[in-house]
């Protein structure tokens, strides 16, 4: 009775806790004393949207790349004492530069100084008395246009997010495009200037020895006094209407701006302001490169190299403010903002990230700021290659056509299994009804979208739940035939039928996987909603089935149940 006891209060709170997430889709729960607010989004397939493909000028990167490159090299060495008449491109596509000099016992200190300094970069390809010629490792340039794609992608990122969009999906299509897809979106020139809109990078000292004490308590005073928020509004709208409110309480040529919490999903949820200085004058186009390093211990850390102009800019700035922090700031929204511990006067800096950190976690983060930094250094050109709009009328279609299909197909189900099982057949329908309750508490609980393939593998989700149905009824119909009490037919049915029930799931399982790992889009959400149908089923289809037979049997003194 005791195992009963524990069995009926671990269903009842799957249950509730599947309540708590599905009601918000059913009702309005926007009230802070509900547990969840969280609602099931609906795909561009659904309820409509923006359908983009985007291609990036990576050819028009590596050539701007390459040109810098050229007078940085001349720069570099004659500031080691080495003598060049012209650093020029040859071919840009693959970064082939040739550096010319004026006499022949140059050429071992040219060759001596790309083989130090850009050992991982640049390799020789052949050198005379009067020139050497160099290019890119194909394996950097491979790695420099991917980097190139994600910082376009990050940049299309920041700009959607600004845009409020509720789970957009952007993505890497082929080698040189970017699908985004922005379901509900109706304002489709506006979205798309806003994608093609560069992002801006600055940095920025924080003003820590003059930020007030209260600085939150002030926020929160001039937006009760303002009536807003940075929930209706947009962030760069709120920053912009705060820093107006603030106007007067702030010390001079300083700002707020927000850096997103680290376990926050959103800036509206949480956010950590910073007062900044707007005096800094240190931008993106100073920012040559930025890459993920690692120290002598084997951290991750962030290098930066910066051009000559930013060079000399980077060393007055870190001179004066040794000790104090500054800001990375991309799109008004803080990056990071590390500690600045010595003067740096050759144009190339490190942005640690601590040493206590998880070294999985530090390296996400390094990635992230390094793909931020290079998104406001090196815009790439985006250009439109395609466009769909998906109306709403379109999506009110499909899902109300999803719609019946579902409904038809549950209602015959229902009826199939009561007409054939009887009163486990009954059984049957309220566990399935549960495994589909289920499954959306669990998509809406994860924040997914759900499309028509969703739609699909909740169908599919249906299908197999009842098969287990089926496998459990039919063994329990075998072990009456050969005289077993009922109870003993309920053990052994759920017994016998489990191993042919795992089978089945496993294989749908690994199926499923495979399909999330090498699908996109409309496949990985196929396969997503198959995988939460499969833990669903073995809850509701077998744990909870086999709980309410128990109940019935050794709660309610039933004897038997017609199968």
């Amino acid at each position: 009775m005791n195992n009963l006891r524990s069995r009926t209060i671990l269903a009842c709170l799957g249950l509730l806790l599947a309540l708590i997430w599905v009601m918000p889709n059913v009702i309005n729960l926007q009230d802070k004393w509900w547990p969840s607010s969280k609602r099931l989004n609906y795909g561009l397939d659904i309820q409509g949207g923006l359908h983009l493909v985007m291609g990036v000028d990576v050819a028009g990167v590596v050539n701007d790349t390459a040109t810098r490159l050229s007078g940085v090299l001349k720069a570099e060495l004659e500031k080691e004492g080495i003598s060049i008449t012209v650093v020029k491109v040859i071919n840009s596509e693959v970064g082939e530069l040739e550096i010319s000099f004026p006499s022949p016992e140059l050429k071992d200190k040219v060759v001596k100084y790309i083989d130090d300094r850009y050992a991982t970069m640049l390799q020789v390809l052949n050198s005379t008395d009067s020139a050497v010629s160099v290019r890119y490792f194909d394996a950097y340039l491979t790695d420099y246009k991917s980097k190139i794609i994600h910082q376009a992608i990050e940049t299309i990122r920041n700009r959607i997010d600004e845009f409020g969009v509720a789970e957009p999906s952007i993505s890497q299509q082929g080698e040189g495009r970017i699908l985004v897809q922005l379901p509900g979106m109706a304002d489709a020139e506006r979205a798309k200037a806003l994608i093609k809109t560069a992002a801006k990078l600055d940095f920025m000292m924080v003003e820590d020895e003059k930020t007030p004490a209260d600085l939150p308590q002030l926020i929160a005073e001039a937006e009760k006094a303002g009536n807003y928020s940075l929930g209706p509004l947009k962030y760069t709208e709120y920053v912009t209407r705060l820093n107006q409110d603030l106007k007067g309480k702030l010390p001079e040529k300083t700002m707020v701006l927000f850096e997103k919490s680290e376990n926050a999903q959103t800036m509206e949820v949480g956010r950590v302001p910073f007062l900044l200085r707007t005096d800094t004058d240190l931008g993106g186009d100073a920012l040559d490169d930025a890459f993920v390093s690692f120290n002598q211990y084997g951290a991750p850390e962030v290098a930066l190299r910066f051009n000559s102009l930013g060079a000399n800019k980077f060393k007055n700035i870190t001179g004066s403010n040794i000790g104090k922090r500054m800001a990375v700031v991309l799109d008004k929204v803080v990056k990071t903002a590390p500690v600045l511990q010595t003067q740096i006067s050759d144009g190339h800096a490190v942005i640690t990230l601590g040493s206590s950190r998880d070294r999985d976690k530090s390296m996400e983060e390094a990635k992230m700021i390094s793909t931020s930094l290079r998104a406001g250094a090196l815009p790439a050109t985006l250009e439109q290659l395609e466009e769909r709009r998906v109306g709403p009328t379109l999506g009110a279609d499909s899902i109300h056509k999803a719609q019946m299909a579902s409904w038809i197909g549950a209602l015959l189900i229902l009826v199939f299994m009561v007409a054939r099982y009887r009163a486990m057949g009954v059984i049957s329908d309220i566990s399935l009804g549960i495994n589909i309750l289920s499954v959306v508490a669990l998509l809406t609980s994860f924040g997914a979208t759900l499309t028509l393939p969703g739609i699909a593998g909740i169908a599919l989700t249906v299908g197999f739940a009842v098969d287990a149905n089926v496998l459990i009824n039919e063994r329990m119909r075998e072990e009456l035939h050969k005289g077993s009490s009922f109870a003993l037919a309920v053990k052994e049915g759920y017994a016998r039928a489990m191993s042919a029930i795992l089978d089945a799931n496993i294989t749908t399982a690994a199926t499923a996987v495979v399909l999330l790992y090498f699908g996109t889009g409309p496949v990985k959400g196929f396969a997503v909603t198959l995988l939460i149908g499969i833990a669903t089923t073995l809850f509701a289809n077998v744990f909870v089935s086999k709980l309410i037979v128990d109940l019935t049997i050794h709660r309610f003194g039933v004897k038997k149940l017609s199968v």
